[in-house]
């Protein structure tokens, strides 16, 4: 069966697109974009390719050799991806080289692997080798607020879910993949429905893409069962919607990027051997699909156990806790998540205020980002308490006062801090001036006025209700508006 394909993916030169017209034409729109001449200051593209353009993979063996990585056997289809192995990445390159283990009295499973069909993924690169500076993420891509909070918590805390080996509640979502030509990632929407972006610094790639409004049409009548290779023969009979796709097509350079939006589920084929680094991520701006995630896998969880729902003490709390097991996080997760955004973009506002002293800073690119971000978590809010007025609160608290002290959460102020500034182009954020100030806000009337503790979605809407006005006036409604 083939597929038809619709059009080609916009190429801009990244270098002539300020951060604005980025957030405009695609990142608020929702639209994918490859982008070209980002990358060439980067120390991953001189490292890690060799003369002739090839994957440098005895310097991957001899610098990072003994690192623990996922590779995917892309010959092997397990559940919904492909299964996956676990080996060192010098174990990994002699795959790929052709250099069987055996020879050095070290004979493995892994050895009669063909490298055509090893593909290493989600390596964590930056989390293991921090120092190294592979790479500086794009400004357009900066507004990360899911790796920011990864940094410094875990998404989900439980210790009978969480693992630092889990691939959904893991440290960071930064990786590096490594490839031959052959290799592949089967059809899928990305974690979180988060943003990607994917940056090729060697090899090329075939990108097909399909619209969110088109996404019902891959899927089986009841919504559970998806295409796994679009150029797999289909079961019409099953997926009967799969002959009206319209697809997107992007051949992926060396030294390009691409962007991924929300909802948009893809397929990618290496054409040539390859590396890749991927960051997914969320924000103000996709918010809500994160959120309609949470809510759709929920209600399978929820449907899923259902016929025991008389026998069991704590049925909610079990959905929840099976929520956090196969999507990463629960609502009571996503709610802390919120609760802390929402008081580290308030103590941004509160240091522009500071700062500036007149009364036309609110009326700044920062002023109105923060504002937006505000704007953005009381509309999803709003949206979680029409969900827990009927399920109830399981375990939600959050203690503002204490989280001023908790130097975590200063260390993310510092960076939501730093990032807006490098994106808006100003200097945003003295370290230990504002180390005074929020040592001050501890006591601030609009901490007080919510009594400090955050324990359902409505005292996390009253905050930012009560901040946003001691600042902004009538602006979070026009906002709130925007959203709509």
């Amino acid at each position: 069966m083939g597929i038809k394909i619709g059009g080609q993916i916009e190429k801009v030169n990244g270098k002539e697109l300020s951060y604005d017209e980025f957030v405009e034409r695609y990142m608020e729109k929702n639209q994918p974009v490859v982008l070209t001449g980002l990358m060439d200051d980067w120390r991953a593209c001189r490292d890690w390719v060799t003369d002739n353009g090839q994957p440098n993979l005895q310097f991957f063996a001899t610098h990072f050799g003994k690192s623990k990585v996922q590779v995917a056997d892309c010959g092997t289809r397990e559940f919904t991806d492909q299964k996956r192995l676990e080996m060192t990445v010098a174990e990994f390159v002699e795959q790929w080289l052709g250099d069987p283990m055996q020879e050095h009295g070290n004979a493995s499973s892994h050895s009669a692997m063909s490298k055509m069909s090893l593909y290493l993924k989600d390596w964590h690169f930056v989390k293991e080798y921090p120092e190294y500076e592979a790479y500086t993420t794009p400004v357009f891509f900066c507004d990360d607020w899911l790796n920011i909070y990864l940094d410094n918590y875990h998404m989900h805390n439980d210790p009978n879910i969480y693992s630092e080996n889990n691939e959904i509640s893991c440290s960071d979502y930064r990786f590096v993949y490594m490839g031959a030509k052959g290799t592949w990632t089967p059809f899928h929407a990305d974690v979180f429905r988060s943003y990607s972006w994917s940056a090729n610094v060697c090899g090329k790639k075939r990108w097909l893409f399909l619209s969110p409004s088109q996404s019902h049409l891959v899927f089986d009548r009841n919504m559970k069962s998806c295409v796994y290779n679009i150029f797999d023969e289909v079961n019409e009979t099953k997926i009967s919607g799969f002959v009206e796709t319209i697809w997107l097509e992007c051949t992926q350079e060396q030294n390009e990027i691409i962007f991924v939006p929300s909802g948009w589920y893809h397929q990618v084929l290496n054409l040539e051997d390859t590396i890749s680094i991927n960051h997914n991520w969320f924000n103000a701006y996709n918010l809500r699909w994160v959120w309609d995630l949470l809510l759709r896998d929920y209600n399978e969880a929820k449907e899923y156990i259902e016929d025991i729902k008389d026998v069991c003490d704590d049925f909610e709390g079990l959905c929840q806790r099976n929520l956090a097991a196969n999507t990463g996080m629960n609502f009571n997760d996503f709610l802390i998540f919120l609760a802390r955004l929402s008081l580290a973009n308030y103590i941004q506002l509160h240091y522009l205020s500071r700062k500036n002293g007149n009364h036309t800073w609110n009326l700044s690119p920062i002023a109105q980002h923060l504002t937006f971000n505000l704007a953005s978590i009381q509309k999803i809010a709003l949206n979680i308490k029409s969900v827990e007025d009927l399920t109830g609160s399981h375990g939600f608290h959050l203690d503002f006062r204490e989280t001023l002290k908790d130097p975590n959460f200063f260390k993310l102020c510092t960076i939501l801090g730093k990032t807006y500034g490098m994106v808006h182009m100003q200097q945003n954020w003295n370290s230990a001036t504002k180390n005074a100030w929020i040592d001050d806000m501890r006591d601030l009337d609009v901490i007080g006025t919510c009594s400090s503790q955050v324990c359902n979605p409505e005292d996390l809407i009253k905050f930012i209700e009560l901040a946003v006005a001691e600042f902004m006036g009538v602006r979070i409604a026009e906002d709130v508006s925007r959203l709509k």
